[in-house]
């Protein structure tokens, strides 16, 4: 039997850190911030738990976090949203614009804990 890492598509590292989020819309350029503790991270996407806000599968959101001390922003699709409890529900993203020197620095964070 396979365990869930090993269906993952990309290796993942542990995260526990708070991250801020806003929709992207095209009409609202400074679309107001969201806090969240993410959860786990990977070179593919995000997994995060936001706090008193609706998120729905399929919304593009900007979200800023750290790696390695380097401030990461990236643009991501919302593949799917569990709520955990009335206030709490947890996102799983799947970036969809992420530049070149933040990928590397997200890559290389992958490669010191794999």
């Amino acid at each position: 039997m396979h365990s869930a890492s090993d269906r993952r598509k990309y290796h993942r590292i542990g995260t526990d850190q708070v991250i801020s989020f806003a929709e992207v819309d095209l009409a609202q350029v400074d679309a107001p911030k969201k806090l969240g503790v993410g959860r786990d991270l990977s070179s593919g996407g995000i997994r995060f738990e936001a706090i008193g806000c609706e998120i729905n599968l399929g919304e593009v959101l900007r979200v800023t976090f750290k790696v390695m001390d380097q401030t990461v922003v990236v643009t991501g699709l919302v593949v799917w949203a569990t709520d955990l409890d009335a206030l709490t529900t947890e996102v799983g993203i799947e970036f969809m614009e992420i530049d070149p020197q933040s990928m590397h620095i997200l890559e290389e964070s992958l490669d010191l804990t794999g």
